[in-house]
C-alpha cells in the first residue's frame, strides 16, 4: 500500500468519526484524567448511550494540559458548536446525554467553554484566556486525537514528514535541522542538528538512536503526557533521525513508573510497524529501522545520557567521563544519537514546515517553543506550551492563573531538582536557555514549581538537596561527599544550629561541586542552595541569628500555642486530634499544649474550628508564654 493510499484510508476513518452525522464524545484518559476518575466517566457514558440506544461515539483521548480540571469531556455535534466540560463525574453524565447529546441544551452551567481551533491547526481547545498565551506545537493533537488509533495521527498530517524525509539526502535533513536552530529539550540544550551531523560523520556501519523518556524530575510530566496523548509524533521523529544518521536500531528508554505511557507506546509501535512506518523497507524506501522499549532502572541519574546507555546495556547506571562523546562512542561503543522525547517530536514539524518557520519562533539563542509542567501553588496546574522568550510572569500568572488562595507569590523553582529558585523580582525573566542560565537557574526538562509566602526557602533548598544527594550515583566524590556536606549544613540551619559562616561555606562548596562533578546532575546540584542564598539570604540570616523561620515551616524553630482568649472551653477537637496527647486543659477548661511532648505535626491547628481560630504557630518558640503564665485556671 502506498503512503497516499494509507492517507486516504486514515482520512476516511477520521471523517467518519469527526465529520459524521452522530455526536462524538471525547474523554481525556491520560494519567491525570484517570487519577480524577475518567474511566468511570467513560463507563457511565457507554452505559447511558446504550440505555438510550443513542447513536453517539465515545473516544478516549489524551490530555490537553488542564490537568487540574480533569476529568474533561468534549461533546462535538454535527452542525453545532463543540463544548468542553470539566470535573465531570458519572452522576452528571445522564444530564449531558439528555441535554446535549440527544437534545439542544448545551448545559452551559456545567461547561468549561465552547471550543475553537488554534492558528489554523485542526485542534480543539477551550476558549479560555490562558490559551491566548500559548503556542501549541507538540500539544496540538493532545486531547483531540485517539492516541490508540494511528489513523487519527496520519489524518492530521502524521508521517508525511517521514515520507518526505525518505526522499531527501541525509545531509539535506541535517542542514534543515541545523538551520532551524533547535536545541535539545532534555535540559542541556545542545544543538540537535550538530549532534546528528557528528554522528553521521562518525566512522562505523552500526549506529544507534535513543529516545530519553526517563523523566525523573519532581513535578515534571511533560514527556509522559506527550507519549500518552500523541506517541506517533515521537516515533516519526525518531525514525527520521535514524534515517539521517544511518541507524537501523533504536531504543526508547522510559520510566517504569509510566505504565500507561508504556502501554500506549507499545500499541503505537505495533500499529506503525503494521502500516509500514517501521520495520523492513519503510514506505518502499529500502531503509529499515525498528524501535525497542527499555523500561527504566529506577534511578534519577539514569536520565543522564551515558548512564542511560549503561542501563540499556544491562550495566549499573553511572555516568562516564567524556570524551569520547556518545556521537562517536555511545551505546555498546557505537556512534549514538540520544535526544529527549520533545526534541524528536519537533522534527516532523520542522521537516514539514521548514527551518525558517521554526527559527522564526522564540529568541535568538533559543528557537521554537517549550513545554512546561506547571505545579506547586498555582491555580491552574497542568501543561503549557509557549514560545521561547515568554516571561515567567506570563507563564505563572496569565497561564497558571497566579497563586492559590490569594497568597503572595514568593519564588519559582524551574529546571528540576537541580534548577534554581527565582524571586518575584525575576518574574520578567524570559524563559529560554541563556536568560535562565544568567539568572542562576536552568531550563531543565521543563518543570515549574510555584511557591508562596508559606514556603521557607531554606527548607526548600534542603528538600531538593536531600533528593539530589540520595540520587547521586556516588561515582565522583565531589558530588557524593560535597552534596552530603551541603545537606548537613542546611539541616543544621533549619534546626537552629547553624552558624553565620555556614552561608559562605555553602557558596564555596556549591561552586566546587559545580566545577568538579563529572555529569550534569552534580554540576547543577548546588543550584537550589546557591540561588536561595543569592535571592533570599535574609531568610538564612533569620534562621541562624534569630533562630526564627519567617515562613513558620522549620519544625525546630516553631511552636504551636493555643490563645486563651479564643479557646472555646467545651471544644475538644484539638485534644482528640493530638497523636501524642500533648494537649490538656486548665482548671477553667482552656486547652494548653505541653511543649515538651508536642511533635509539631499541626493537627491541632487543622482541626480548630475557624470560628475560634485559637491555635497559632509562633517562631521562634521562645515567644510561647511560660506554662501557666497567663492561662492558669
Amino acid at each position: 500500500m502506498t503512503f497516499a493510499e494509507i492517507q486516504n484510508q486514515a482520512k476516511s476513518d477520521w471523517d467518519s468519526l469527526y465529520h459524521g452525522q452522530a455526536p462524538h464524545i471525547l474523554i481525556g484518559t491520560a494519567t491525570c484524567g484517570r487519577a480524577a476518575g475518567a474511566l468511570s466517566v467513560v463507563e457511565a457514558f457507554n452505559k447511558e448511550l446504550a440505555k438510550r440506544n443513542a447513536e453517539a461515539k465515545v473516544a478516549e483521548v489524551g490530555c490537553i494540559g488542564l490537568c487540574s480540571l480533569e476529568p474533561l469531556v468534549t461533546i462535538i455535534k454535527p452542525d453545532s458548536f463543540a463544548v468542553c466540560y470539566n470535573n465531570v463525574i458519572p452522576q452528571v453524565v445522564p444530564t449531558l446525554v439528555e441535554g446535549y447529546v440527544l437534545g439542544d441544551d448545551p448545559c452551559l452551567d456545567l461547561a468549561l467553554g465552547t471550543l475553537g481551533g488554534g492558528e489554523g491547526e485542526a485542534v480543539y481547545i477551550p476558549e479560555l484566556s490562558r490559551f491566548e498565551h500559548e503556542h501549541r506545537l507538540l500539544l496540538r493533537n493532545c486531547g483531540y486525537i485517539d492516541p490508540g488509533n494511528i489513523n487519527h495521527y496520519i489524518a492530521n498530517g502524521g508521517y508525511s514528514s517521514l515520507a518526505m524525509a525518505l526522499k531527501m539526502e541525509p545531509a539535506a535533513i541535517i542542514e534543515e535541522i541545523k538551520s532551524s536552530g533547535i536545541r535539545g529539550r532534555g535540559g542541556a540544550g545542545f544543538p540537535t542538528g550538530r549532534k546528528w551531523e557528528l554522528c553521521r560523520q562518525a566512522p562505523g556501519e552500526t549506529k544507534y538512536v535513543i529516545c530519553n523518556a526517563d523523566e525523573g524530575d519532581p513535578g515534571a510530566f511533560m514527556d509522559r503526557v506527550v507519549l500518552e496523548s500523541d506517541p506517533q509524533q515521537v516515533i516519526e521523529g525518531i525514525t527520521i533521525a535514524a534515517y539521517t544518521v544511518g541507524a537501523h536500531d533504536g531504543f526508547i528508554y522510559i520510566r517504569a513508573e509510566y505504565p500507561l505511557a508504556i502501554e500506549r507506546l507499545k500499541l503505537a509501535l505495533e500499529q506503525a510497524k503494521n502500516l509500514g512506518m517501521l520495520g523492513d523497507n519503510i514506505l518502499g524506501s529500502g531503509f529499515s529501522f525498528d524501535i525497542e522499549i527499555v523500561e527504566g532502572a529506577g534511578a534519577f541519574v539514569s536520565g543522564e545520557s551515558t548512564a542511560l546507555m549503561y542501563a540499556i546495556e544491562g550495566r549499573r547506571s553511572m555516568p562516564r567521563a567524556r570524551p569520547p562523546h556518545s556521537v562517536k562512542s555511545g551505546l555498546w561503543g557505537k556512534p549514538t544519537v540520544l535526544n529527549n522525547v520533545k526534541t524528536y517530536a519537533y522534527v516532523p514539524l520542522i521537516i514539514a514546515r521548514g527551518a525558517d518557520w521554526f527559527s522564526s519562533l522564540g529568541t535568538e539563542g533559543s528557537k521554537g517553543t517549550a513545554v512546561f509542567a506547571l505545579a506547586g501553588k498555582m491555580v491552574s496546574t497542568g501543561l503549557a506550551e509557549v514560545a521561547m522568550g515568554t516571561t515567567l510572569h506570563e507563564l505563572i500568572f496569565d497561564i497558571g492563573g497566579g497563586i492559590r488562595s490569594g497568597k503572595k507569590f514568593k519564588a519559582v523553582q524551574i529546571g528540576g531538582p537541580s534548577g534554581g529558585c527565582l524571586p518575584e523580582s525575576m518574574l520578567r525573566t524570559p524563559v529560554d536557555f541563556d536568560s535562565l542560565h544568567k539568572a542562576g537557574a536552568v531550563m531543565g526538562s521543563g518543570g515549574v514549581i510555584a511557591m508562596d509566602e508559606d514556603n521557607c526557602m531554606v527548607d526548600t533548598a534542603k528538600f531538593f538537596l536531600d533528593f539530589i544527594q540520595k540520587e547521586s550515583c556516588g561515582k565522583c566524590s565531589t558530588c557524593r561527599i560535597g552534596t552530603k556536606h551541603m545537606l548537613d549544613i542546611l539541616e543544621d540551619i533549619t534546626a537552629g544550629k547553624g552558624k553565620i559562616e555556614d552561608v559562605d561555606l555553602l557558596v564555596e562548596l556549591g561552586e566546587d561541586i559545580g566545577g568538579g562533578s563529572m555529569c550534569g546532575l552534580g554540576r547543577t546540584a548546588p543550584n537550589p542552595a546557591l540561588t536561595t542564598i543569592r535571592y533570599f539570604r535574609d531568610e538564612y540570616e533569620a534562621h541562624i541569628l534569630e533562630k526564627r523561620c519567617p515562613a513558620l515551616v522549620c519544625k525546630e524553630l516553631i511552636a504551636y500555642y493555643i490563645l486563651p482568649d479564643k479557646c472555646e472551653r467545651g471544644c475538644e477537637h484539638c485534644v482528640l486530634a493530638c497523636p501524642v496527647e500533648a494537649i490538656g486543659s486548665t482548671e477553667k477548661g482552656i486547652k494548653v499544649i505541653d511543649q515538651t511532648k508536642c511533635t509539631k505535626c499541626g493537627s491541632c491547628q487543622l482541626v480548630c474550628p475557624p470560628e475560634y481560630n485559637a491555635v497559632v504557630k509562633l517562631s521562634p518558640p521562645s515567644l510561647v508564654p511560660a506554662a501557666g503564665a497567663k492561662d492558669k485556671g
